[in-house]
């Protein structure tokens, strides 16, 4: 059963047409930057979310290479315009139960019609360029953020070996240090895109400010079963 109707989609339309009409995309794109962190507008390049690029008038719950759609988007039966994305951006819950974006909505009117003005624009193709050549975002807000390429760390962020002991991981590096962490401040990740780590040179990163946590992220899921080994050492009064 589709969860969001063209039924529903008609009431959408017709209590929000008037209000979407009269937004200004250049106070939308100032809201737009919040959500940067999650979306980006450059083809092809996933987030948390997926691209906005030339979704405009598009289905929803369809783009190519995003998998991680909830059940109800997948199944939805309407298309991405300023009807829809009025009544998105009030409440993504309410009009698909169960969504996964966690965004808690905007509740005034006229800066959901700003946003929408600014999507109008972004989402249609070609929109990312255009959005960068009115002055409306920089660049860098279009292409999502581009991370550090990781395969050329340094020997001291290299990770050798991980040795999980009682409630402690105990992670070696090519520098010949190793260093004890809790194993609730330990994440271990993956980074797939070309600038994760060289295939089996995971690395380690900080995760807060404290020092105290850290990220291990690898090239594929496979080297998480190679590197991580549950051992404690054979030295007396060591852990």
């Amino acid at each position: 059963m589709r969860l969001v109707s063209a039924s529903l989609v008609g009431l959408l339309a017709a209590t929000s047409t008037a209000h979407a009409a009269d937004g200004d995309a250049k106070r939308g794109a100032q809201l737009y930057r919040a959500c940067v962190a999650c979306h980006s507008l450059e083809p092809g390049v996933h987030l948390s979310g997926p691209s906005l690029t030339g979704l405009w008038d598009k289905p929803a719950g369809k783009i190519a290479g995003f998998v991680r759609y909830s059940k109800g988007l997948k199944s939805a039966d309407f298309a991405w315009n300023a009807e829809t994305l009025f009544a998105w951006v009030a409440d993504p819950q309410v009009m698909v139960p169960g969504t996964y974006m966690t965004f808690r909505g905007i509740e005034e009117d006229q800066q959901r019609a700003d946003i929408v003005a600014f999507l109008k624009l972004a989402m249609a193709p070609g929109g990312d360029q255009r959005v960068v050549e009115q002055g409306l975002l920089p660049a860098a807000f279009v292409r999502g953020p581009r991370p550090q390429p990781l395969a050329s760390a340094p020997d001291k962020a290299r990770v050798t070996a991980i040795r999980h002991c009682g409630d402690s991981y105990f992670i070696t590096t090519a520098d010949g240090a190793t260093t004890p962490f809790w194993e609730m401040n330990v994440r271990l990740k993956l980074d797939t895109r070309g600038t994760g780590p060289a295939p089996d040179k995971p690395v380690i990163a900080g995760a807060g400010m404290q020092g105290d946590r850290v990220s291990v992220i690898f090239s594929g899921v496979e080297e998480i079963k190679r590197f991580v080994e549950e051992k404690c050492s054979t030295v007396p009064g060591s852990p």
